[in-house]
């Protein structure tokens, strides 16, 4: 690179980063588009819109029906938020609670009102007809006259299914015979749903007749019937745009549910954490960036330098990348963002030891910056893909928190190997074109004593199996003594709701520090939420499950302790927001991604072992930090999915750099024996440490931060997470490795005889 070019390269790279900046902070124009003021957050962080349904018709639906609705709503909301909330309250109601909106009234209106979807017959026996066109609406849409009440078309016949027949509806396109672009909705059926509908197209062909879809009142669509449809699947079709053809797909999912529902009451909430769990957050990073940047420079010199100018690049494009995508923000994205920032330090961190390697061979600067790079390529593709991969399929099978953490870590993985691996290096090459060619503002890698880690296998492996056997021990106890395996929070169990009427208007730090505790002591429980009502001095307190004496408790206290009526305090059984459907879904796809990281690896390394050293050391970290929760008691939410999410996230990038040395190393020794493959592995271990204990040490200070800094629910996150970064880094160091040398060895001979 000549020296003009370094010069304009800089140069674009700082207006670049001056630029981002800017917008983050301001946005591009004057309502703040693309700042990081307009990115969407959670319930946890901004509050947002709750709604109250009530059973219709039903004084006691049955636990099944209403689990069924919940999670049918859930998915049907998350069409506004990934974050958003769904359960039950009561025996009868369900609550919605949506972040990042203000107003009820459109959501309510986009919403409608859940059930009531029924598939109709255009005449009935008698061949009256049970609706008819009369024109068109505003909108365009046509409008139906249907002279029969619903009641009636159900009782003479004219009914033929509802929408609990219909398994799944969405909006798909297709090419027609002129190559124009179509919309549809693509129906799936129930088995039961499949007969129906092909007794029902058979009959409306015959006839030459179309089938009326009934939804909230009124004929949504009454396509024609071209042929008979007896494969349980089906296409409504028509002068559709993408927009009209995903809103009919939503009606007639939300139409799907066992329960109808109707509004009984919405409001504004406010955020469960409140500006100072931001604001601290915001600090909490800002000190951490600041403590990696100067460590980054002290161990890395120039190179370190260079890192920092492609780190800020990276944090300010995540940033406006998380605005441009509309990405809701909550405490489990923050969690992939973590990730991501670790990894994006642990990718140069990789590339400056090797180029130390090469300098240390004798190679020139500009040729070890070249082949640092080059060596180093595997190593960070490997790690990023495996883990990108386990993104990708948590973002597609995940639901909720899960799927914001997914979001935000598969985001940061692609925006951080770009950094890594074009600005890091641009910005190097660029430094050395200025003249900045001394070998000593790079490093050189110096000989170091090789640690023995698979001769001490056995007591790693020891060590291992005592802290989780111990863990699932503790568990046992806490079941004995009367309590939970873990301590689950409300999110698991469900809980309590009370809403209380104050006197004024109380801000959420007043709430957290002077009616909390009090609530908290009446209890006997510390975790309480509150949650704010806006424009009112309403106040909901979600807590544990309590009983008649315990309410009547914490309502004398409520009127002792603050003067409020009684008679404006109510109290009800909520469930828990994450219900049995969306744990399975959690379980499910984190089983997915983990078979999708072993067929990677395996392919990738070309031998299951590798593959299947990596599960184990997942498996590993995971029941290490569950016996850490079993220990510690803490509060098992939402976090705690996040929470075990990044560490798998984490261990299996550390292990597949390791690995990517023994790949590497493993051609170079000849005979293969026993002593020869334990001393290269321990050689790979050594070659990849300083990496493994640096980066460790930068994620561990990013969370540290956090920990510090952060209110009580960060805390709580962040804790486990510094112990899963730890049990991260020994897995990877000592047991993978030595997993790795066993199958090799030990099994596989014992297999071959």
């Amino acid at each position: 690179m000549k020296k003009s070019s370094a010069i304009i390269w800089l140069c674009v790279l700082l207006a670049l980063l001056a630029g981002g900046i800017y917008t983050a902070l301001y946005g591009l124009d004057a309502e703040g588009t693309g700042s990081a003021k307009n990115i969407k957050q959670g319930l946890d962080l901004a509050g947002g819109v709750s709604i109250t349904y009530q059973v219709v018709g039903d004084e006691d639906p049955s636990k099944e029906d209403l689990s069924d609705t919940v999670y049918k709503l859930q998915k049907r909301v998350e069409g506004y938020s990934t974050e958003a909330l769904v359960y039950s309250e009561g025996g009868d109601r369900i609550n919605i609670e949506i972040p990042g909106v203000s107003d009820a009234n459109s959501i309510l209106e986009d919403l409608g009102k859940p059930g009531s979807l029924y598939f109709i017959k255009q005449t009935d026996a008698e061949g009256n007809l049970n609706y008819t066109p009369l024109g068109y609406s505003e909108e365009g849409d046509i409008i139906y006259d249907m002279p029969k009440d619903i009641d009636t078309l159900i009782a003479d016949g004219s009914v033929v299914m509802s929408g609990t027949d219909v398994a799944d509806a969405q909006a798909a396109s297709y090419k027609d015979s002129m190559s124009n672009q179509q919309f549809v909705v693509s129906l799936n059926f129930t088995p039961d749903g499949s007969k129906k509908f092909s007794d029902a197209t058979t009959d409306a062909f015959n006839k030459g007749e179309s089938i009326g879809i009934y939804y909230d009142g009124t004929i949504v669509s009454a396509p024609n019937v071209n042929e008979p449809i007896t494969n349980g699947q089906a296409q409504i079709s028509g002068s559709f745009t993408y927009e009209e053809a995903e809103r009919l797909a939503s009606t007639i999912r939300i139409g799907g549910l066992k329960l109808e529902l109707e509004e009984l009451r919405s409001n504004v909430v406010g955020a469960q954490l409140g500006q100072e769990a931001i604001k601290t957050s915001l600090l909490a990073a800002a000190i951490g960036f600041a403590i990696v940047a100067v460590l980054m420079i002290a161990i890395y010199w120039l190179p370190g330098f260079a890192s920092i100018i492609a780190l800020s690049i990276y944090t300010v494009l995540t940033v406006l990348l998380i605005s441009a995508f509309n990405i809701t923000l909550t405490l489990p994205g923050i969690a992939g963002i973590i990730l991501s920032i670790g990894m994006a330090v642990d990718a140069d961190v990789i590339i400056f030891a090797r180029i130390r390697e090469e300098i240390a061979a004798g190679k020139t600067v500009a040729s070890a910056i070249d082949i640092g790079f080059k060596k180093a390529l595997s190593a960070i593709l490997d790690g990023n893909i495996t883990t990108l991969i386990a993104a990708l399929v948590l973002g597609i099978m995940g639901t909720g928190s899960v799927k914001g953490f997914a979001q935000t870590l598969g985001l940061g993985i692609v925006v951080s190997m770009f950094t890594a691996l074009v600005i890091t290096k641009l910005i190097l090459k660029s430094l050395y074109a200025l003249g900045l060619k001394n070998e000593k503002l790079y490093g050189k890698a110096k000989e170091r004593k090789t640690g023995k880690f698979i001769s001490k296998r056995i007591a790693f492996f020891v060590i291992s199996a005592a802290v989780i056997i111990a863990g699932f021990v503790c568990m046992g106890v806490n079941k004995a003594s009367g309590n939970d395996l873990l301590n689950y929070s409300m999110e698991f169990k469900g809980g309590t709701s009370t809403s209380v009427t104050f006197n004024e208007d109380m801000s959420l730090e007043v709430l957290e520090s002077k009616v909390v505790p009090v609530i908290a002591d009446v209890i006997g429980d510390s975790e309480v939420l509150p949650q704010k009502v806006q424009g009112k001095n309403e106040v909901v307190f979600k807590t544990k499950t309590l009983d008649v004496t315990e309410r009547e408790a914490l309502n004398n206290a409520l009127v002792e302790n603050f003067g409020v009526d009684a008679e404006k305090i109510t109290a009800e059984t909520i469930s828990s927001t994450i219900s049995s459907e969306m744990r399975s879904d959690a379980i499910i796809a984190i089983v997915v991604a983990t078979v999708c990281m072993l067929v990677y690896i395996w392919f990738r390394f070309k031998d299951i072992r590798f593959a299947g050293s990596s599960v184990l050391c997942l498996l590993h970290d995971v029941l290490v930090v569950l016996a850490f929760y079993a220990f510690a008691r803490i509060s098992v939410g939402n976090t705690f999915i996040a929470c075990m999410l990044t560490i798998v996230g984490y261990s299996i990038n550390a292990t597949i750099v390791i690995f990517d040395r023994i790949r590497e190393n493993l051609p170079t020794i000849k005979s293969k024996n026993e002593d020869e493959l334990k001393d290269m592995a321990d050689k790979s271990i050594n070659q990849t440490m300083s990496r493994s204990i640096f980066t460790s040490l930068t994620t561990f200070i990013m969370v540290a931060a956090l920990y510090i800094l952060g209110v009580t629910s960060i805390r709580e996150f962040a804790l486990p997470l510094m112990v899963g970064i730890v049990c991260g880094t020994y897995s990877s160091v000592c047991l993978a490795s030595a997993l790795w040398y066993v199958f090799r060895t030990k099994i596989v001979a014992k297999a071959s005889k």
